[in-house]
């Protein structure tokens, strides 16, 4: 199969490949017009533009010659593949497909490079000591998102490519059995469907001394993952009550129950008492991430109990943010996983808040 290639100097592509023949062509010479550019060219303008000005397969016209000078690239090559060699365009598609788990889709080829991209919103899992083996394969490029990633439709979740412009088919193979060791290392795991309770305390809230601010919490937490709203109840600092309260929302076919305030230090700060009184198992009080110090996470057979402190009243995203995504995901969490949150547990609180396009909450993930 024979191709072209523009580039500034030969020793550029010789370095960028280990085998095939070249022939050198001057771009300026009338032979240059009409030949096939055998890959994306890229422009650069610092601050305003990145990306292919001619894409692989263009035929070069007279008008284009100028434009190929103006970025140094001085002449034309052949590019001819020998047998188990391949384009960069071929080898990134071959490991994009094979990286791609269920809820990923592949882009096409730009520059060489293969994107995955979420078919459906859901939380990003990562075999991630597989995808370190897989970067350690020589000439082998991929980038990802952080394991656990709360994603939306349609977002972008890794890049893949060779370095090369042709790589030696033995090289993208070697990926591919890694990759077929069990099911494919990147996943999207759609989120299940919840009936969430909500228990608000506290007696100022119930004698209607003070607004709640809670139940509007719940509701656009539940919301930002496509669940339903949250069957609200409102109850007293009564330990007795909140497990009654419990009990009801499950007999009503809840299957996550979040309980809000009470679960500080102070005498009348029963939360954490009430949840036990359900007959729950505690899998972990007090959280390192901070906001969200006060969590506390509990099982009653298979589903899932939250105490939530006030912080997640004032704060825009505290540890429930963090362990809503992969309980709404299905996934039971571990007090091993709780623990290991304070590695990246500490929200930086930005004035223009990226979460979770940031640090917070991803050192364990």
């Amino acid at each position: 199969m024979l191709y072209f290639i523009a580039v500034k100097r030969l020793d550029q592509i010789l370095s960028r490949r280990r085998c095939s023949n070249l022939k050198k062509l001057r771009l300026e010479t009338v032979k240059s017009v009409g030949q096939l550019i055998c890959h994306d060219i890229t422009k650069i303008e610092k601050g305003s533009f990145k990306g292919a000005i001619f894409k692989r397969g263009h035929r070069i016209c007279a008008d284009d010659v100028e434009t190929l000078l103006s970025l140094g690239k001085n002449h034309i090559y052949t590019l001819d593949l020998e047998e188990g060699e391949l384009h960069e365009d071929e080898a990134g598609m071959r490991l994009a497909r094979a990286l791609a788990g269920p809820g990923l889709a592949v882009g096409k080829p730009s520059e060489g490079r293969l994107d995955l991209f979420a078919k459906h919103s859901g939380l990003l899992k990562i075999d991630t000591a597989r995808l370190q083996r897989i970067n350690s394969v020589p000439d082998v490029v991929v980038a990802t998102l952080h394991s656990g990633t709360p994603l939306e439709n349609g977002e972008k979740v890794a890049g893949a490519k060779v370095i090369p412009l042709v790589v030696n088919e033995e090289t993208v193979a070697a990926v591919e059995k890694i990759c077929a060791e069990g099911s494919p290392p990147l996943k999207v795991k759609p989120y299940l469907t919840y009936k969430i309770g909500g228990i608000i305390t506290g007696r100022e809230v119930v004698e209607g001394r003070i607004k709640d601010g809670f139940a509007p919490v719940l509701t656009e937490k539940a919301a930002r993952f496509g669940q339903g709203e949250p069957f609200i109840r409102f109850c007293g600092d009564d330990a007795d009550q909140i497990a009654a309260l419990v009990e009801e929302l499950l007999s009503k076919g809840c299957n996550m129950v979040i309980i809000t305030g009470g679960m500080s230090v102070d005498p009348d700060d029963v939360t954490p008492t009430g949840i036990k009184k359900t007959g729950a198992e505690v899998i972990k009080y007090g959280a390192p991430a901070l906001p969200g110090a006060m969590f506390l996470l509990a099982y009653k057979g298979e589903l899932p109990l939250i105490g939530l402190p006030a912080c997640a009243m004032y704060f825009q995203n505290t540890v429930l943010d963090i362990l809503l995504p992969r309980l709404l995901a299905g996934e039971k969490v571990t007090s091993e996983e709780i623990a290991a949150l304070g590695h990246g547990g500490l929200c930086q609180h930005c004035e223009n808040c990226t979460f979770p396009k940031c640090s917070f909450g991803k050192g364990s993930l």
